[in-house]
């Protein structure tokens, strides 16, 4: 471990209340290291990082889903099967000679560390914009001293390819605004949102060029969101699970009347959901 982590560890642990040992934590990396053990779960022990990728989304969504519920006891178990995501693929990687949990452990702490210098170092930061920049600036810093023989790291390779689409293209929209690739209004992006609007209409539907277009189409709001200050990818969260509620009360509306939704017109589906809606206004 660096000089600036066995340093920022020695100031931590001489604050009270500091967390000391996690023997719980131990047990459990014992327990998924047993499971890839040659006497261990059939299935524990062929996976690999390839096969197991999508778990690790699944998982992490899942939480959030608990999040958003405000239900702490779902959420504890949640954060389990993130943490045995984290654990597993350690473990594969220890047993292909890669890595080790304890790696893994060691890298984070020294990055943590290394991006807080206003809690560990010299800086100060009074406020959440200030930290964001400091972040932002050791980050650069990162990116900068990487550099080798080999071909540098483009402004948007680090940004995940397997993020959710909408999260992604906000990401990606606002590394090219920070170096100047940007409106210069929110109205400019919303022409550019009428722009994109016609040239997806002028393509022939259902063709692989009117989906091209349409993604352009989505892309351009993800920039007045960005404009505007709002989350994308949690604005349409929020979009369905207001919509996820209020088929339901639809639905309810249907099993009320004794009917079966695919017996209603598209007309009467619409009458149904303007109750559901006048209702919560109520």
């Amino acid at each position: 471990m660096s000089f600036a982590a066995d340093s920022a560890d020695e100031q931590s642990r001489l604050r009270p209340g500091a967390p000391g040992k996690h023997p719980e934590f131990d047990r459990l990396a014992r327990t998924i290291w047993c499971l890839r053990q040659p006497d261990g779960c059939p299935w524990d022990k062929v996976q690999t990082h390839q096969s197991i990728a999508k778990n690790m989304l699944e998982e992490a969504f899942e939480a959030v889903d608990a999040i958003e519920a405000q239900d702490s006891s779902h959420l504890r178990e949640e954060l389990g099967d993130v943490l045995m995501q984290v654990l597993l693929h350690a473990q594969i990687a220890a047993d292909a000679g890669e890595f080790t949990l304890d790696d893994v452990c060691r890298d984070l702490n020294e990055k943590l560390v290394r991006r807080h210098p206003h809690v560990f170092g010299e800086l100060d930061a009074s406020d959440t914009d200030e930290v964001l920049t400091i972040w932002d600036d050791v980050k650069k810093a990162e990116r900068a001293g990487g550099k080798n023989d080999a071909a540098p790291e483009g402004l948007l390779d680090s940004v995940p390819r397997a993020l959710p689409a909408l999260m992604q293209a906000q990401k990606i929209s606002k590394r090219a605004a920070q170096v100047g690739f940007e409106w210069k209004t929110t109205q400019d992006v919303w022409d550019k949102v009428e722009e994109e609007r016609g040239e997806f209409l002028a393509e022939k539907p259902g063709t692989a060029q009117a989906t091209m277009e349409f993604g352009d189409l989505l892309f351009a709001l993800v920039n007045v969101a960005r404009k505007e200050g709002i989350d994308a990818e949690e604005a349409l969260r929020m979009a369905n699970r207001k919509f996820r509620a209020r088929w339901a009360q639809v639905e309810m509306q249907a099993q009320k009347a004794s009917r079966e939704l695919e017996s209603y017109t598209a007309d009467e589906l619409e009458v149904l959901w303007n109750v559901v809606k006048a209702d919560e206004s109520l």
